[in-house]
């Protein structure tokens, strides 16, 4: 398979159909448009979420608040286990699928959608390690390490 080079530009003139025709000219095809305007208000109301709910939480059934989403919780310490054992990502989204995670949008798990729930996971840490479930899991990882240490110090024959 040929190897895909991906490029992201952040535009500095509104796009012409002349810089489109040079790109793909150059072999560039566009894969996907993103799309920015001012907002009508200029400061959200305090009282409103924002539109993109932080994986791992859901909107609450009153509508007012946050709650935790079971499932993406899971997976959030799934990740943040596999990086306390520095897994590769591509490592750490093979478990997720193998286990049956899915993003938010449903797809499988991959090295780009690992990495980028390293800012979510930053942010859930501290709930997420204050847990009894993680007081566990770091428990069995300790375990796991000191087993791992024993069998590499013992003699090989």
């Amino acid at each position: 398979m040929a190897k895909v080079e991906r490029v992201r530009e952040v535009l500095t003139e509104p796009l012409s159909s002349d810089y489109l025709r040079k790109r793909m000219d150059e072999g560039w095809r566009p894969v996907a448009v993103e799309w920015q305007r001012e907002s009508a208000s200029s400061a959200a109301d305090p009282g409103t979420l924002s539109n993109e709910v932080p994986y791992g939480l859901r909107i609450s059934e009153d509508g007012k608040q946050l709650a935790e989403e079971p499932a993406e919780k899971q997976a959030l310490m799934l990740i943040m286990e596999k990086v306390v054992q520095d897994s590769p990502f591509s490592e750490i989204a093979a478990e997720l699928n193998r286990q049956g995670f899915r993003t938010r949008q449903g797809f499988n798990w991959n090295e780009a959608t690992v990495f980028d729930m390293l800012p979510r996971l930053i942010d859930a840490g501290p709930q997420l390690l204050d847990g009894e479930e993680w007081v566990q899991r770091r428990k069995r990882l300790v375990l796991s390490a000191s087993a791992g240490y024993e069998r590499q110090d013992r003699p090989r024959h």
